[in-house]
């Protein structure tokens, strides 16, 4: 299928690591910061083209991002994995599904599961709880596939030893909680306009990307435009570090929005 290549608009719903920033007890100066960049809620972001509007993962956070933003209309959820930063807000999927009924939820099958086991009112055929949201989920593998006139891939990357799914959505990708991506699933990556990829803090994590690793990434794979997400406080000053960061490569920031 040939489709007319979309303008898609990306809003960073949030830029902040499973514990997001402040963190919680935490007196760090970064954590202290009255600079509204260094304050990051769990990671997601928001892709919109036509009338229509998606989102990578709905974390903890996804109830205060959605009003933060004033959404009024969402066609599904891209799933990433099943860890709680990433799902925590499924239940606030309902207010949406009273619009627009069943929402499709894209994920792989072991995140289906996860769901399933987590979150039984929602998904139990024999004792759905009648308040909960309606999805319909649709199992992705490594194969792309058309949502909505726009061709997705989905691309298999590790987070530490557990494969988790990145997405490609035309020229775009977005890509978070990586540590490591086999050279096959590179190949998804090329003549990319931008890639926003994790770069969690200064010193190596063993599930996720450092700023060198994540640096290094970008290198390699060559996009116009990088942005980095899924940050910690052990990153740094938002302001600070940017200034070291190559012209093409930016730190997300929460409430950010580019066009692709």
């Amino acid at each position: 299928m040939n489709f007319t290549k979309k303008q898609l608009t990306i809003t960073f719903l949030g830029t902040g690591t499973s514990q997001g920033i402040p963190m919680i007890a935490n007196n760090d100066p970064v954590c202290l910061s009255k600079n509204l960049k260094d304050k990051r809620l769990r990671s997601s972001v928001l892709i919109s083209w036509d009338d229509v509007s998606y989102t990578v993962d709905c974390g903890l956070d996804f109830r205060q991002q959605i009003l933060r933003e004033n959404v009024q209309s969402l066609n599904g959820v891209f799933f990433t994995h099943e860890h709680a930063d990433h799902i925590g807000g499924i239940d606030d999927l309902r207010a949406f599904c009273y619009i627009i009924g069943e929402m499709p939820i894209y994920l792989n099958e072991r995140t289906l599961k996860s769901l399933e086991k987590r979150f039984e009112y929602i998904f139990s055929i024999e004792n759905r709880y009648p308040g909960a949201p309606s999805v319909l989920p649709k199992i992705v593998n490594k194969t792309s596939f058309i949502v909505d006139d726009l061709e997705v891939t989905p691309i298999e990357v590790m987070h530490g030893n557990l494969p988790i799914t990145a997405y490609r959505f035309e020229d775009f990708a977005y890509l978070t909680d990586v540590k490591s991506i086999s050279d096959k699933e590179k190949l998804k990556l090329q003549n990319l306009d931008v890639l926003v990829v994790n770069a969690l803090r200064i010193a190596e994590h063993p599930t996720h990307l450092n700023l060198q690793e994540a640096l290094d990434f970008v290198a390699e794979i060559k996009p116009k435009k990088a942005y980095f997400t899924h940050i910690s406080h052990k990153l740094g000053f938002h302001e600070e570090v940017s200034k070291t960061l190559p012209n093409n490569v930016f730190l997300a920031y929460d409430g950010l929005k580019i066009i692709v």
